[in-house]
């Protein structure tokens, strides 16, 4: 029996004596199947290859990144974002070794695990295991999650506070369950948001963008951004970081208002004319 991992999305199904059929995340149009087929392999095998290491940097005064190197599946940064006694790490990323586990322990360890959207749920029932951490989830994406576990846990409505200063936000959009994390103590106390993909930084660090679908380019509706922008602006930030290690490094809040404006405009017609 083995946890099967898709390659392409870097996500982990429950025990199975078989690869799945498909994966449910890359057969979504918000994903993809690779154009040479649909590609399995274990946390194991990915051991086993050495092929793999995790790059743990200080991006700041209590905000580490872990990126995978070389790149795997979707190839997302997840946050270990620290407050007094209480670590969560924000997003996952697929690949754990015990490089990893020593370091993170050495940091704090994990006190709560939470998610953006199904994207980059990736293994994140091993890094709870090993770790001894609660998974939150958004209730309205409780379909999406491959791997069931009792350490999850549902959340509902717009809000959730993990522990002081450090509250998720339901802005759905991606997905409907699409969470932020606001970390009020971040930047010199000036506020940091992690967005995950819900508001994705764009090559032009002072703006910000939204999709429906990232690899398949397709849209979200004018009113959904304007919904995102709305909830956004009723929380103090001055910096974003998304999934990719882009950051919006001062004045984020105003660049998700403008961004919106533009985003919504260019839909309507009114930003251009080509």
């Amino acid at each position: 029996m083995n946890c099967f991992i898709c390659k392409t999305c870097g996500v982990q199904y429950a025990k199975s004596e078989t690869e799945p059929d498909r994966c449910v995340i890359c057969s979504d149009e918000r994903q993809y199947v690779h154009p040479s087929g649909q590609v399995w392999t274990t946390m194991e095998s990915m051991r086993e290859s050495r092929e793999y290491k995790n790059e743990i940097v200080e991006d700041e005064k209590g905000l580490y990144s872990l990126t995978t190197k070389p790149s795997f599946a979707i190839g997302q940064t997840a946050f270990l974002v620290q407050s007094e006694g209480f670590n969560v790490l924000w997003d996952c990323i697929t690949y754990l070794d015990d490089t990893t586990i020593d370091k993170v322990k050495e940091l704090g360890g994990i006190q709560a695990i939470a998610l953006s959207h199904p994207h980059y749920y990736s293994t994140q029932v091993e890094w709870a295991e090993v770790f001894d951490a609660p998974i939150y989830i958004h209730e309205d994406d409780k379909a999406w999650v491959t791997r069931p576990s009792d350490r999850i846990i549902y959340w509902s409505g717009d809000r959730l506070e993990l522990e002081k200063g450090m509250i998720l936000h339901r802005f759905g959009g991606h997905f409907k369950g699409g969470a932020v994390l606001e970390w009020k103590e971040g930047n010199d106390q000036k506020g940091v948001l992690l967005s995950g993909d819900i508001i994705q930084v764009v090559a032009d660090r002072q703006w910000v963008s939204f999709m429906y679908s990232y690899p398949n380019l397709i849209p979200l509706q004018a009113s959904k951004v304007q919904e995102i922008a709305n909830a956004a602006g009723k929380l103090k930030f001055d910096r974003l970081y998304n999934a990719f290690h882009r950051i919006v490094q001062k004045d984020a809040g105003e660049a998700v208002q403008k961004s919106a404006e533009r985003y919504v405009a260019a839909l309507s017609g009114t930003l251009f004319h080509t």
